[in-house]
């Protein structure tokens, strides 16, 4: 099995009222992006400027694995994020 790292594009929902539904799991959140980013796992991520988005390039062996990044984050868990399309990625630049 190849341990080389793929590109994994994700866009996400949020949920109604995110900004007052995060705040119990949003240092959580932060801290599990802050180790998946250290640990190169993660490249980027943000939200749209309203809030109704996220979007987020992961490194991930397969597909699988980086919807299991997706989905171990607090906010998947707890219903924030409330949908999510992955779609491996071809960096060119």
């Amino acid at each position: 099995m190849s341990t080389e790292l793929k590109k994994f594009v994700v866009w996400g929902s949020y949920c109604e009222n995110v900004l007052e539904k995060r705040a119990p799991f949003r240092q959580a959140h932060l801290d599990n992006l802050k180790a998946l980013y250290e640990s190169g796992k993660l490249l980027t991520i943000g939200p749209t400027q309203d809030v109704t988005k996220v979007f987020a390039v992961y490194a991930a062996p397969d597909l699988d694995s980086a919807k299991q990044l997706v989905e171990a984050d607090p906010y998947w868990q707890n219903g924030i994020w409330t949908d999510y399309e992955v779609h491996e990625w071809l960096q060119v630049y």
